[in-house]
């Protein structure tokens, strides 16, 4: 079988990374919750770098940027780290989206709305999730779209979270951070961005997530992760901050990625699927115009498994999402069987 269902890495994790991590072993005291200061002022300046994003650091301040055991406790947990449990609010999400926002909307006992547009008013609602580029469909919000949410959510007061884990990954456009000055505007109120090294840096075993923005939330998040023990281990943030200081590795690993995309691709719609959105990420979101598990069986006959988009939401039952997580091999294999 080619799996194709499943985006987690499975090219090497970086000797940059590995080093640090080891070089940092002998770790007999707890991590800061904060960030040790080499992670904090590595992921600022990778901010300022890749996304030109800027976070201003006060010494007397909240803080601007926290790190995170990945992005994907965060991104289950943010709800109820803001305290918005028992609130009987809405949270708003995708129309398409990755299940954990929803998850941690129930967790929080909180209730759902799928949106891709702001919506009338904001009454009920207390917590916006952007997804851009997306999973599965690696779609990427225009900048007129941020900045229409970004307005939407400072209007009503509410907080607009954009989970950007797959920012450095655009291919035929360039990715914009909801923190960008152009979308923004002079400061960062009312916002918070999440991103991760599992796929940019091959590191998902390692857990390495990080949290920027409304330095008022981001205090309010990491009063609340360092009592419940949410720590990144300090090993971990070594490894990071090597990370976020090094380019060379990333932009290796999106080359490979690129490859990859480029034969899938070409090979998906040799097989008569047509290809939507994913002009960024890790997926090609396919369609045959079908139920999405009548192209999940007819892959499954060539031994290829992709995931059903009906996962993803309603929107989603009429596609399938393929990863390009996937070694050369194996991506050649379902090339080959795709135009057998």
């Amino acid at each position: 079988m080619v799996d194709l269902s499943i985006g987690t890495p499975v090219d090497q994790t970086p000797a940059v990374l590995r080093d640090a991590l080891a070089g940092a072993a002998d770790a007999p005291g707890y991590p800061t919750a904060l960030g040790t200061p080499a992670l904090r002022t590595a992921a600022a300046a990778w901010l300022r770098r890749r996304l030109d994003v800027e976070v201003a650091e006060s010494p007397d301040g909240p803080p601007p940027l926290i790190p995170t055991v990945g992005s994907k406790e965060l991104v289950a947990l943010l709800p109820t780290l803001l305290g918005l449990q028992g609130s009987a609010t809405t949270v708003v999400l995708p129309e398409v989206a990755y299940p954990t926002y929803e998850v941690g909307a129930v967790l929080a006992g909180l209730a759902v709305r799928r949106s891709d547009v702001p919506p009338a008013d904001g009454a009920g609602i207390s917590l916006v999730w952007l997804n851009s580029p997306g999973n599965p469909h690696g779609r990427v919000l225009t900048d007129d779209e941020l900045r229409t949410w970004v307005a939407w959510g400072r209007s009503h007061g509410i907080p607009v979270v954009a989970d950007e884990c797959y920012i450095t990954l655009g291919w035929d456009v360039r990715p914009r951070s909801i923190l960008h000055p152009a979308v923004a505007g002079d400061d960062h109120t009312g916002l918070l961005a999440v991103h991760s090294l599992s796929k940019q840096s091959t590191a998902a075993g390692y857990r390495g997530g990080l949290l920027s923005g409304d330095p008022a939330l981001v205090r309010q998040v990491w009063e609340v992760r360092r009592h419940l023990g949410l720590l990144v281990p300090a090993p971990v943030q070594a490894a990071m901050a090597a990370a976020f200081d090094d380019d060379a590795h990333v932009d290796a690993q999106r080359e490979r990625y690129r490859s990859r995309r480029d034969r899938l691709a070409a090979a998906v719609r040799d097989a008569g699927m047509r290809i939507e959105h994913s002009e960024a990420g890790l997926y090609l979101w396919a369609t045959r115009d079908e139920d999405c598990w009548t192209t999940i069986d007819r892959l499954a006959g060539l031994g290829i498994v992709a995931a059903p988009g009906s996962f993803y939401g309603p929107a989603g039952a009429r596609h399938v999402r393929l990863a390009l997580t996937a070694t050369d091999e194996r991506i050649d294999a379902a090339v080959e069987r795709l135009r057998g």
